[in-house]
């Protein structure tokens, strides 16, 4: 099946929803917050546009999405106040797959408007937001449309699914879903060889769309390809879940031939595979390019206030921020009816494995300008 079919997070505002279940991506893109407003005031005060263009790039749904847009709006509002200038009218595209649950973002958007006038005043603005659905691997915008360009949490997502099956027909990454200390060479380069097409194809459709000295801000999970003291590397969330399928398959509840033919479209690139595509396209300068470290269970505490007396597991809380990325994905191959007891065990494998192993996403931030 295509990646634009199957690649979505899960939509609505229920238990197993992006929205209720994304403060991993929140903790992400507040880390992103100084280079945020950097990059904003910077593409404005050089421009100064009647109308600033922005565009979010994989926004999925939830309040995520509109974190971006108020960030945005409170960097110009103080920037405005601070050289006496008038604040100009924003127009912003929230780009995400067709099968992005939108409906839950154009629903929560006439509170937020409420919210923006209340806050900056009946003069600041006025702010357009609008959908614009569609793979960002490829053109969106006209020439030279954008001032801001911003994605985060969504560069790792691939294109397409890797071939991963021989010239016999025999998988080449049997029993995994991913890149697992099991997988060989060959599967490595071709989720590499992948990752090196799609990041360039980004660029080059950015290129054509954002004015020259418009900016980029990328943020989006990473490795830092670094093994432990005891000279091992440590195991990958998706190579937990591959394990936990993989028992799944012990138990008579997924077929092997399907696992073995099931692999993931995503990649974590270090930060030198970054910089290299990026000095290889040669349409955008690197103003910043580092990395940063979130613990599997960061903001655990957070999202369990509600839950009182009864909250859940480590495991449980991280099962359920993989299962609203991930399902949508794992349904299409292997059905709907295993999802519970895939991820049930799945949070005691995490659980297990947290009891012995410090568990951080590595996470890469870049800062370009054309």
């Amino acid at each position: 099946m295509e990646v634009d079919q199957i690649l979505r997070m899960n939509g609505g505002e229920g238990e197993t929803s992006y929205a209720n279940n994304s403060l991993i991506q929140r903790e992400a893109m507040l880390k992103a917050k100084p280079i945020l407003e950097e990059s904003i005031a910077e593409v404005y005060l050089s421009s100064s546009p009647e109308c600033l263009k922005v565009a979010d790039f994989g926004c999925s749904s939830g309040p995520n999405t509109l974190l971006l847009i108020w960030l945005t709006m409170d960097t110009i509002h103080a920037t405005c106040q601070g050289f006496n200038r008038k604040a100009p009218m924003f127009q912003v595209f929230l780009n995400d797959l067709p099968g992005n649950d939108f409906n839950t973002i154009f629903r929560s958007l006439p509170s937020f408007y409420e919210k923006l006038k209340k806050d900056k005043g009946s003069e600041f603005g006025p702010c357009f937001i609008a959908g614009m659905p569609g793979n960002f691997y490829g053109r969106l915008f006209p020439n030279h449309f954008l001032h801001f360009v911003h994605s985060s949490y969504c560069l790792h997502w691939r294109s397409q699914i890797p071939d991963l099956v021989g010239e016999s027909g025999v998988p080449l990454n049997k029993g995994n879903i991913y890149i697992a200390k099991t997988s060989s060479y060959s599967v490595r380069e071709a989720y590499l060889d992948l990752f090196k097409r799609d990041f360039t194809s980004f660029l080059r459709s950015r290129a054509q769309e954002v004015i020259p000295g418009g900016h980029m801000l990328l943020t989006f999970q990473g490795r830092n390809g670094k093994a432990d003291s005891s000279g091992n590397q440590s195991c990958t969330i998706w190579e937990l879940l591959g394990i936990t399928l993989n028992d799944m398959v012990l138990k008579g509840k997924v077929e092997e031939a399907k696992l073995d033919r099931f692999n993931l479209p995503f990649y974590a690139a270090t930060a030198e595979e970054v910089r290299d595509v990026v000095e290889t396209e040669g349409s955008f300068n690197i103003q910043r390019l580092e990395t940063f470290e979130v613990d599997w269970d960061s903001n655990m505490d957070d999202n369990n206030k509600s839950f009182g007396s009864h909250k859940p597991s480590r495991g449980k809380f991280v099962a359920k921020g993989i299962r609203v990325v991930a399902e949508p994905m794992l349904t299409s191959c292997f059905g709907e009816d295993i999802m519970d007891d895939l991820f049930d065990m799945f949070s005691k494998n995490i659980d297990k494995y947290l009891e012995v192993q410090e568990c951080k996403y590595t996470n890469i931030m870049i800062s370009m300008n054309k």
